[in-house]
């Protein structure tokens, strides 16, 4: 899947509705950023890919981080509508399915006017984490989180997007509140490698 720079930075505005508590701590980047799709590592096991299911939920327990699913979409001017109800995330439906091989996105906003919305403890998790994305085939999908980025909205990477050999999962959201400007300046992305089935 590709996802243009101009894409991304769309979706960086959307995800933040501009809430009355207070903004969560400045995301910290942390990890390896993958490059480019990983080539299989000899003397390691494979992570076998899943079939396509719909994902429903998403957690990352160390966090407090529970979230419902629901598919979300790209405009025909390319711009990502997140759901409506904030304490829902999305999947982005033109992305792999969580466990299938290739990467999958997953958005949420950080607030609401009404508080804390679902991706708000995104800011906090680091490298090593457990992500659980239930699907609709009751089946879980497992990852592990191996780096978090931070980037500004108006240079978001398309490398985010990036197809990956194996299954891997972005969750994305707002970063960096600007007191001034009374608005998020950045994006943090959390990068994450399906766990391997032992």
């Amino acid at each position: 899947m590709t996802v243009s720079g101009a894409l991304a930075g769309t979706l960086a505005v959307a995800l933040a509705l501009g809430g009355q508590t207070p903004p969560p701590p400045h995301a910290i980047s942390a990890g390896t950023v993958p490059s480019r799709a990983p080539a299989h590592q000899a003397g390691t096991p494979p992570t076998r890919a899943m079939p396509y299911s719909v994902p429903t939920s998403v957690a990352i327990s160390a966090v407090g981080l529970h979230a419902l699913l629901e598919p979300i979409h790209t405009t025909d001017s390319g711009r990502i509508t997140p759901p409506d109800d904030p304490e829902k995330a999305g999947w982005l439906r033109s992305s792999a399915s969580p466990g299938q091989r290739g990467t999958s996105v997953l958005a949420g906003h950080v607030d609401s006017t009404k508080g804390p919305a679902a991706f708000y403890p995104l800011s906090s998790v680091k490298p090593g984490m457990r992500v659980a994305v239930e699907r609709e085939d009751k089946s879980t999908a497992d990852f592990t989180v191996t780096a978090v980025a931070v980037y500004p909205q108006d240079d978001f990477p398309d490398s985010v997007y990036a197809p990956t050999a194996g299954p891997s999962l972005r969750l994305i959201t707002c970063t960096g509140w600007d007191e001034a400007s009374h608005a998020y300046r950045d994006n943090v992305v959390v990068y994450a490698t399906a766990t391997s089935k032992s």
